[in-house]
């Protein structure tokens, strides 16, 4: 990567850095993951998370690590509904494995060696009887015996921990109020946790990218989605996704990544870059339109100078966009960024409006956002009173007519404006009565 590629790459990242900032990420780990060739680079990328101001609560599973626990102590292993049947001897290897695998993590986030990503971390990994849970019981006649459910999640305990710097780790373990240990399911885990914390976030690495609909990957999903795909989902793992997709969402926490372990990287890029590299599922999945504000001049300027620069745009100024920013109307991505910018100027005789400087993030062309904002504007201009629209374009003549102008001439223009018309451009005049 050379410097310039360095520079940019940290600005295009620096937006998502500050709306992590203090807030809490629980990230499932399964046994997969944990056993897989790519997991100290995931760890190293768990301690950049943190180093970021992130605040981190791991849960990590341990499936096949029991599995062979089990299969070395010659026990055989019940499962019903794919839920293991735990019976004292299976709970004696639950144990053994569980703590041999939290041994594996914490051994990774204790990592400082020079010259390695984890020189300086000093990752304080702080693990407690934070569960309270409860026998699953008997379920269709059949007896679970040691395998439970979480029953409470001492989130206060939890949040003093993250509030002082701390990693929390949890395995999944949990004990009764008379002292009695219960194998649990990571996902119930990491579900209950968020929801109890009220996290930002909840992250499933798996060995999957996320959830495949026809071949294809899905970026993004709104609960109505997920609630769909599960119902109609074959594929176990993917939909014991969905499932703790829909839970979690369905009950606070507002955002759900699902990213692979395989993929060197993938959690970064999922959480920093617009493409992610996953399946993001939302609580609100839609993006917002609104006024824009003052904080906003930064990312309307990083919006439209690249169209500035092709001459597609008339330039604007900083200065220039702080004293007319009360005409910019946005569309916001979920995440928060900004996928497009309109503004609105009502001429003197205020029955006549301009719309100009209407620009749609290149990352996102060809899925509506320029017509919802247009649309929008057209409503708003409507209850300012303002019965004709008017557009100059240079390159998006096309578009201006599909949405039901018509072109017209500078003489048609309000006198103001005429006075103003840049004949070196050669803008053409689109004009629509509302």
């Amino acid at each position: 990567m050379n410097t310039n590629s360095y520079v940019d790459f940290f600005r295009q990242t620096s937006p998502y850095i500050h709306t992590h900032r203090g807030k809490t990420f629980v990230i499932a780990l399964d046994g997969d993951t944990v056993a897989h060739g790519n997991f100290h680079r995931i760890i190293h990328d768990i301690a950049l998370l943190q180093s970021l101001g992130i605040r981190i609560l791991l849960v990590h599973g341990g499936r096949p690590q029991i599995d062979q626990r089990i299969a070395q102590s010659n026990i055989e292993s019940t499962f019903h509904n794919q839920l293991r049947i735990t019976d004292a001897a299976a709970m004696h290897c639950v144990k053994e494995a569980l703590g041999s695998t939290r041994w594996q993590i914490e051994s990774e986030l204790s990592m400082g060696l020079p010259n390695s990503p984890m020189h300086g971390a000093q990752i304080r990994v702080i693990g407690g009887n934070f569960i309270t849970a409860k026998p699953l019981g008997v379920r269709d006649g059949v007896d679970y015996q040691h395998t439970g459910k979480v029953r409470r999640v001492d989130a206060a305990a939890i949040q003093q921990q993250l509030q002082t710097g701390g990693l929390v780790l949890m395995s999944p373990i949990g004990f009764s109020p008379t002292g009695e240990a219960f194998n649990l399911s990571y996902q119930d885990v990491a579900t209950e946790t968020a929801i109890a914390l009220n996290a930002e976030k909840l992250i499933l690495v798996t060995e999957a990218s996320g959830i495949v609909e026809n071949g294809d990957l899905l970026r993004s999903l709104s609960v109505p989605d997920v609630d769909r795909l599960r119902n109609q989902c074959a594929d176990a793992p993917q939909k014991m996704l969905l499932n703790t997709a829909y839970q979690a969402c369905s009950q606070g926490v507002t955002r759900v990544h699902m990213v692979s372990c395989a993929v060197d990287g993938a959690l970064l890029s999922e959480l920093f870059t617009r493409e992610g590299s996953g399946t993001l599922v939302m609580q609100d999945h839609s993006e917002v339109i609104r006024a824009a504000a003052i904080d906003d001049v930064g990312g309307i300027l990083d919006l439209i100078s690249p169209l500035e620069q092709q001459q597609i745009l008339v330039k604007r100024s900083r200065e220039l966009l702080e004293t007319e920013i009360s005409r910019f109307t946005l569309v916001v991505h979920p995440e928060g960024f900004l996928l497009g910018c309109a503004a609105l100027y009502p001429m003197a005789d205020k029955t006549e409006g301009e719309i100009a400087c209407v620009a749609t993030h290149p990352e996102f062309l060809g899925r509506g956002i320029a017509s919802r904002l247009l649309e929008h504007i057209e409503a708003e201009a409507v209850q300012m009173g303002i019965t004709k629209l008017f557009v100059l374009t240079t390159q998006t003549a096309h578009w201006f007519l599909e949405k039901g102008f018509v072109e017209t001439a500078v003489k048609d223009l309000p006198k103001q404006k005429q006075s103003l018309y840049n004949y070196q451009r050669n803008s053409r005049i689109f004009s629509k009565h509302l």
